[in-house]
């Protein structure tokens, strides 16, 4: 099963709001997701974005493939360089 973290769009008409999801691949955007691993808020002066490092991180080492919005957030919160720099550890 081939997992991506991606964008799961909540809220009302013309008032967006997001949930950070891991979810299969071949589900549908909206639809049935593994785990909720934050949210996103563009409505808001700046962004609001909350991410569970931990559940991302988990997700990322096992394989996960971020959306390139999802990545974006990701590397705006630190988490892709934490993720960089594990990878480095293991290789030495």
């Amino acid at each position: 099963m081939a997992v991506k973290l991606r964008l799961k769009r909540m809220g009302s008409t013309k008032k967006p709001f997001y949930r950070i999801v891991a979810a299969d691949s071949r589900s549908p955007r909206d639809g049935k997701f593994i785990e909720t691993v934050g949210t996103y808020d563009p409505t808001k002066q700046p962004a609001v974005v909350e991410v569970n490092e931990e559940v991302a991180l988990k997700w990322l080492n096992n394989g996960a493939q971020p959306t390139d919005t999802v990545r974006n957030i990701l590397s705006s919160k630190g988490i892709m360089k934490k993720l960089h720099e594990s990878k480095m550890k293991k290789g030495n």
